[in-house]
C-alpha cells in the first residue's frame, strides 16, 4: 500500500538525483574532513572550525536526503563505489594552502547547488512537494555558507556592488 500520492513512475527521476546528491555530498563531506585535519597556518583556528562546522552540517543532510529516498520507497545508493563513480564532485589532496582549500569547496557547493536545481526540477514535475521542501531549504543554507567563504578569500579593501534603491 503506497503512503505517498505520488506515481512511482514519476518518483524515479527524483530519487536518481536524489542518489547523485548523495553521492556528490559523500565526497564533499570527505573533503571537508581531510581539509580540517589538514589545515595549517595563521587561519588554522578560523578554518579549523569551520571545516568541522560543516562536515557535521554534511553529515546531517547526507542523512536526510538517504531518508527521503527511503520515504519515497527506494534505497539509497550507500557504496562508496558507487558514489566515487556518480559524484561531480571529485577528490582533492588535502595538502594545500588555506585559500586553495576555501576555492576547492565554493567550487563544490556550486556543483551541490546546481545538482539541488536537477532534484527540485524532477521533483516538481513529480509533485513531489517534501522533497522540494528539503532541497530548498539546503539551497538557502548552502547559499549562505558559499557567500561567507567567498567573503573570507576578499581583501578587507574589497567592496561589494554600491546599487541605488530608487522608490
Amino acid at each position: 500500500m503506497s503512503y505517498l500520492n505520488m506515481q512511482d513512475e514519476k518518483l524515479m527521476p527524483v530519487v536518481v538525483e536524489l542518489n547523485s546528491l548523495l553521492a556528490n555530498y559523500h565526497i564533499y563531506y570527505q573533503k571537508l574532513r581531510n581539509f580540517h585535519w589538514n589545515i595549517l597556518g595563521e587561519n588554522f583556528f578560523d578554518l579549523h572550525n569551520k571545516f568541522e562546522e560543516l562536515y557535521i552540517d554534511a553529515r546531517t543532510k547526507i542523512d536526510e536526503i538517504a531518508e527521503r529516498i527511503l520515504t519515497l520507497r527506494y534505497h539509497p545508493m550507500s557504496k562508496l563505489s558507487d558514489y566515487l563513480e556518480i559524484s561531480t564532485i571529485k577528490e582533492v589532496s588535502p595538502l594545500q594552502s588555506d585559500k586553495n582549500m576555501v576555492k576547492a569547496l565554493i567550487n563544490d557547493h556550486k556543483i551541490l547547488l546546481e545538482q539541488m536545481s536537477k532534484v527540485n526540477q524532477k521533483a516538481g514535475e513529480a509533485n513531489d512537494e517534501g522533497t522540494m521542501d528539503l532541497i530548498g531549504a539546503y539551497i538557502r543554507e548552502l547559499e549562505k555558507a558559499s557567500w561567507m567563504l567567498n567573503a573570507w578569500t576578499k581583501k578587507t579593501s574589497e567592496t561589494l556592488k554600491e546599487r541605488m534603491i530608487e522608490s
